[in-house]
């Protein structure tokens, strides 16, 4: 399978993903700290991980990436996933690294894995949907930012 867990080596190339992403939704101002990344990612106490996808026989060329987070249902009684990104170089999709990814992700829990996406973005809910993933229709996102 074409992908793999991120290593501190990828800081650099995660964080180009994350512009590129910010960029493909419109925001072209977003520049990430390197090194916070990085502590973030693979210090002591990590927040989150990235798993990245590549071509089938080409390892050093990275497509694109799953950027997650764990989180814990009480109600379930298990842990999850919170998926904050799944994005994939124009170029290399249609290729199914994005299932690849999504099935990696399924491997790593057997609890829910949770995301969100943006309204209108059709071809993301139709992906979504063959994957037998539904919309939380009955539940509001909050966001509290300081």
């Amino acid at each position: 399978m074409p992908v793999r867990d991120a290593t501190l080596s990828d800081v650099e190339e995660i964080c180009s993903l994350i512009e590129e992403h910010a960029v493909y939704e419109g925001k072209h101002d977003l520049k990430h700290d390197r090194a916070k990344m990085a502590r973030h990612l693979f210090g002591d106490d990590p927040k989150a991980w990235v798993v990245l996808a590549y071509p089938e026989g080409e390892p050093e060329t990275v497509a694109g990436f799953v950027f997650c987070s764990w989180n814990f249902s009480t109600w379930e009684g298990e842990p999850g996933i919170w998926m904050d990104d799944l994005y994939l170089r124009p170029e290399y999709r249609g290729l199914g690294l994005a299932r690849q990814l999504m099935a990696d992700l399924r491997t790593r829990t057997e609890g829910r894995i949770v995301w969100e996406m943006q309204q209108g973005n059709d071809t993301a809910a139709a992906f979504y949907t063959q994957l037998g993933a539904l919309p939380v229709n009955d539940w509001t996102l909050y966001r509290w930012k300081q």
